[in-house]
């Protein structure tokens, strides 16, 4: 076939397998592996070529990291933390909101945010539970922190090490320029989610004087179930979560942790693998796999590449080149991976380099692709992964329902992120 219709087959099957996500009407990971399927009968994406375009550090990592939690919470430790927590917020549902998207910020900002979602989320769904609140937007607030958090560091998100790596920027570098845009869109987006919901955050004083109570009869000790399995846990994951600090140090991925954790845990505790396999969430490892398959045949016909192409025809000094990546990242982002995204325009930013002053868009590159996926729910993996593990526990967020406030807080954050670093770096 010739590359031209070869190409046009490759954008149809991509809109149609994104058509069939937003419908509903198929599970997104039927839509994602149907979509895969095709374009590997093609051979648009050749088999032998597929290692190529599937993240396996991310595939592993999800895998590693859902054994360690699914292990974890047969002792009973999460609803330890999340009794202890809701104790804390004395029946406020705004200040479980608060307290839970600040922490997740913070963890985010040093661990992978799959890794910070995986373990916060189970104990939100719990202390909303106890609360008889809808969760959905401590969920969403949730995600929308952990890739927030992910964007303030260089070892936050993946992009940010691809192009702290690319371009020589240190840990200090990326605190300094990206993490006062991170606790301001923090900010913002609790904002954004308090006036979306601003009825579930109101609770009548009966009400909380009744969660109170019920939750103050409850017992954080009470809630451990193994204590041999809870102290193997905990050491386990403080183990874990010490080796992602140093793992670059060490010349080791992050799924190779996650992995290993996983594995010691299962060895050191006995548990039976059947059962916790079982609960993996299997959905969401398959759709990142039809997912990462789908964007390497944009990646194959060069479309990601032809595209980034055309809009930097268009740059004319630094000053447009900060808005023009800032967005163009960030909305290609909320639709795309943002890996093959970041390593389409790491390239295109250095030959950029002999005419102008290229550091700021290095922060307009982190700042779009780290923040874009916050605009769909597929968009970034926490996303995925939350709205998953909340469906196994009966909780429905829809593609159009998180759409709804992602579009919001994706606008309202990468403005914002935008318009501080054109203030430092382009002048008012």
């Amino acid at each position: 076939m010739e590359q031209g219709l070869i190409t046009g087959i490759a954008v149809g099957i991509f809109l149609l397998t994104y058509a069939m996500i937003i419908s509903e009407r198929v599970h997104r990971t039927v839509a994602a592996l149907f979509g895969a399927a095709l374009v590997l009968f093609l051979r648009i994406v050749p088999w032998e070529k597929l290692p190529e375009h599937l993240d396996l550090d991310t595939i592993f990592l999800l895998i590693g990291m859902m054994i360690i939690v699914n292990t974890a919470k047969e002792s009973g430790l999460f609803e330890f933390i999340a009794i202890k927590t809701a104790k804390f917020a004395r029946g406020s549902p705004m200040k479980v909101l608060i307290l839970f998207s600040v922490v997740t910020a913070l963890v985010s900002s040093v661990l992978d945010n799959v890794t910070t979602v995986l373990l916060f989320t189970p104990m939100l769904l719990y202390i909303t539970r106890l609360m008889d609140v809808n969760p959905v937007p401590f969920l969403l607030a949730e995600i929308f922190a952990s890739n927030i958090g992910g964007t303030a560091t260089l070892i936050g998100d993946p992009p940010n090490i691809m192009i702290g790596s690319a371009a020589k920027l240190s840990f200090n570098e990326f605190l300094v320029n990206m993490g006062p845009i991170a606790a301001v869109d923090l900010l913002v987006s609790l904002g954004i989610i308090y006036f979306a919901y601003r009825s579930a955050m109101k609770v009548s004083e009966t009400k909380r004087e009744r969660i109170n109570t019920t939750i103050g009869e409850l017992r954080e000790v009470d809630a451990i179930r193994d204590y041999v399995l809870f102290r193997k846990s905990l050491i386990t994951i403080l183990a874990v979560v010490g080796l992602f600090f140093i793992h670059d140090r060490l010349g080791i991925e992050p799924a190779v942790v996650a992995l290993l954790g996983a594995s010691a845990l299962l060895l050191w505790s006995r548990s039976e693998p059947e059962e916790i396999l079982e609960r993996i969430e299997w959905t969401a490892i398959f759709f990142f796999v039809g997912l990462f398959i789908l964007v390497g045949s944009l990646v194959e016909t060069g479309v990601i590449q032809r595209t980034a192409e055309w809009i930097m025809g268009y740059i004319g000094n630094t000053g447009e080149a900060l808005v023009i990546i800032t967005w163009f990242s960030a909305l290609a982002s909320a639709i795309v991976d943002n890996i093959p995204l970041t390593a389409a325009m790491i390239p295109l930013i250095k030959a950029m380099g002999s005419t102008m002053n290229v550091y700021p868009l290095w922060w307009a590159l982190s700042l779009g692709a780290c923040l874009g996926g916050n605009g769909t729910a597929i968009g970034a993996s926490a996303n995925v992964v939350v709205i998953g593990i909340a469906a196994r526990e009966g909780v429905r967020i829809s593609f159009m329902d998180f759409l709804k406030v992602g579009i919001a807080i994706m606008v309202g954050t990468v403005a914002i992120g935008m318009g501080i670093l054109w203030v430092r770096y382009v002048g008012v």
